[in-house]
Parts: structure tokens; C-alpha cells; sequence
């Protein structure tokens, strides 16, 4: 249950990061595959939104948890493509891109 939570979860806050700017898009490219353990999706729109993802259940002694690698792209009103890539697991959330302030 907490698995499928945590999925959800992510697919939403990725959803809602990126900006859809061409609300007719069409899907060009579309794969998912969904395991008892692990999962991966790949996507591509008309308009030049792209994202891929795997994740998978990985044990952390006492407890399990979701290690999650991905990225996506998207082509912002400036003009400039962004590309995101990211890993989430056990440390948290951890985005990579040029354009995201280094700490």
C-alpha cells in the first residue's frame, strides 16, 4: 500500500512541475511497466515534453523502501529547453539540472 502512495505521489508531483504549453499535445511515445517490485514509464508529446522513470523497491534493513531515478525535459516560453534528472530514495529527493541552483 505505502509502494502505491508513494507512486502516486511522485507521478503527481511530476504532473504538476512540468509546464503544459500546448494544451492540444498528442502522446508520440508511451511505454509502462508495472512489477510487483519495481516499475518504469517512458513518455514524449508533440510538443516536446519528455519523461522516463524506474523505480524499485529496494530493502533498507528493518524496513523497505523506493529508490527512483528519472528525468524529464520541456521546452519553457523563453524558448530554452530545461532538462531535469533526479534520483529519490533513502537520502531524498535530489534534482540535477543547469538551470537548479547548486548548494
Amino acid at each position: 500500500m505505502k509502494f502505491a502512495l508513494f507512486f502516486l505521489t511522485l507521478i503527481v508531483a511530476v504532473a504538476v512541475a512540468v509546464p503544459v504549453p500546448d494544451g492540444k499535445a498528442e502522446t508520440l511515445k508511451f511505454d509502462n511497466v508495472i512489477n510487483p517490485d519495481s516499475y518504469n514509464y517512458a513518455y514524449e508529446t508533440s510538443n516536446g515534453i519528455q519523461a522516463q522513470e524506474a523505480g524499485e523497491l529496494k530493502n533498507l534493513g528493518d524496513t523497505s523502501g523506493l529508490t527512483v531515478r528519472g528525468s524529464y525535459s520541456y521546452t519553457a516560453d523563453d524558448g530554452q529547453v530545461y532538462t531535469v534528472t533526479y534520483i529519490a530514495d533513502e537520502n531524498g529527493f535530489q534534482p540535477d539540472g543547469a538551470h537548479i541552483p547548486k548548494v
